[in-house]
């Protein structure tokens, strides 16, 4: 009997993922733990994995295709097997479950043998002259093949009797060469108005994570109430304890801190103190969740946009376990070699622009987080000190909440613990 291979959710916000590479072929014997492809996802690239013994009879999906959860990838099964049935159970574009029931019926002719018009977006059977001979397809499908400078004559129907139907224009849209000055993925409609070279926009493909970010982030901020809060932090103290444990750790051969990791410390701490805000707004209605743990997430820049690897229980841990682990996620990011389980968890979360000289800014809430810090840059200006003006150190710091779960005054709380850590760091330290 043969097997689906089915594109897997391989981390918690992925709707589809992008088959970047074959690493096996079409009747390749393979055994349960063979990795036959990878796969892109909104987080980075993976492995794909089959478990199941047997022969690679098919390879549904080409290279570069986007395939949704529970998508036909691939099929496994014994060598010259039949997998014809299997395959009528799936979308033959997609992969994805085919639907129930169509709309493809043909139309019967009218009184005079003229074929009846169908609605402009029905998927009836019609016929139609091609240079090469009469091809049969759907008025939806030539539609959609007008408006992407798809030839149909090049185009393989799976429709009954060969019939192009929609599904097979969407294929034949993923796997087109891209036109000059286009990025692949997109290729211009036909219809376009004519502009000179230099005004021709660029339509890029959007990466798995890029799209994930958008959907996610635009969920965030139209579903959770955002409010902020921002305190002016002195940070001269923290300044001199970061230079004297960095010059000790040069010579001892150890790590150096940076100032990110005394902001992740003061949350953790904080978070301890302050339940209210290590806390997620629940999916079952009238539930709020509060965290027991205080995992912070990191935000880190990528080519592709941004993602937020884990440090666990940062409230247990050291500033010098803190700055090693934050370091090889980072490393791990950019080399897109994250796992589930270094992203996945998170109950608060920073994101430092500090070091592209962004004093202040709000960020958007990481869900399920009902909170994140942003950081500023670190700025050298006078200060006033008991009644003298002074050289000093500042920072600020800005806390972004849903007010569904975090009222103002324990945000203000929270970001008030958050900044006597800073202001002290011998406090971290005990």
């Amino acid at each position: 009997m043969p097997i689906p291979v089915e594109m897997p959710k391989m981390s918690d916000t992925m709707e589809e993922g992008v088959l970047v590479a074959w690493l096996a072929e079409e009747g390749d014997a393979v055994s349960s733990g063979d990795i036959i492809a990878q796969v892109e996802t909104d987080k980075a690239t993976m492995d794909l994995e089959v478990y199941d013994d047997g022969v690679l009879l098919k390879k549904v999906i080409p290279a570069g295709a986007a395939v949704p959860i529970g998508g036909l990838i691939a099929v496994l099964g014994k060598a010259g097997e039949d997998i014809s049935v299997l395959l009528a159970g799936y979308d033959g574009a997609a992969g994805a479950p085919a639907e129930a029931s169509t709309s493809e019926a043909p139309v019967p002719p009218a009184g005079d043998g003229a074929v009846q018009p169908a609605a402009p977006d029905a998927e009836s059977d019609t016929t139609f002259a091609g240079d090469d001979g009469r091809l049969k397809s759907s008025p939806l499908a030539r539609r959609l093949a007008d408006e992407h400078g798809i030839v149909l004559q090049q185009v393989a129907g799976s429709g009954p009797e060969g019939r192009i139907v929609k599904r097979d224009v969407e294929a034949a849209i993923r796997r087109h060469t891209p036109a000059p000055g286009v990025s692949s993925g997109y290729r211009m409609p036909t219809t376009m108005i004519e502009m000179p070279a230099e005004d021709v926009s660029e339509a890029v493909r959007l990466s798995q994570m890029r799209k994930t970010i958008a959907r996610r982030l635009s969920e965030s901020k139209f579903t959770s109430p955002h409010f902020y809060l921002t305190v002016d932090v002195d940070v001269e103290r923290a300044v001199a304890a970061r230079a004297r444990i960095n010059k000790q750790a040069e010579a001892a051969g150890g790590v150096k801190i940076s100032f990110n990791d005394f902001v992740t410390k003061a949350c953790a701490l904080a978070l301890r103190v302050h339940p209210a805000v290590n806390a997620s707004w629940g999916e079952q209605e009238g539930v709020v969740l509060q965290h027991r743990h205080a995992h912070v997430a990191v935000a880190v820049a990528i080519d592709d946009g941004l993602v937020t690897p884990v440090i666990r229980h940062a409230d247990r841990k050291g500033l010098a376990q803190i700055a090693t682990e934050t370091r090889e996620l980072a490393k791990r990011a950019r080399d897109r070699a994250l796992q589930p389980e270094d992203w996945e968890g998170s109950t608060f979360t920073t994101s430092n622009l500090g070091m592209y000289g962004v004093e202040e800014f709000t960020a958007i809430i990481n869900p399920p987080n009902a909170c994140i810090l942003a950081v500023g840059a670190i700025r050298d200006e006078a200060v006033v000190k008991e009644g003298a003006v002074v050289p000093g150190k500042r920072m600020k710091l800005t806390l972004s909440s849903d007010h569904r779960v975090v009222d103002g005054a324990v945000a203000a709380a929270f970001i008030g613990t958050v900044r006597s850590h800073i202001e002290e760091p011998l406090s971290m330290l005990l």
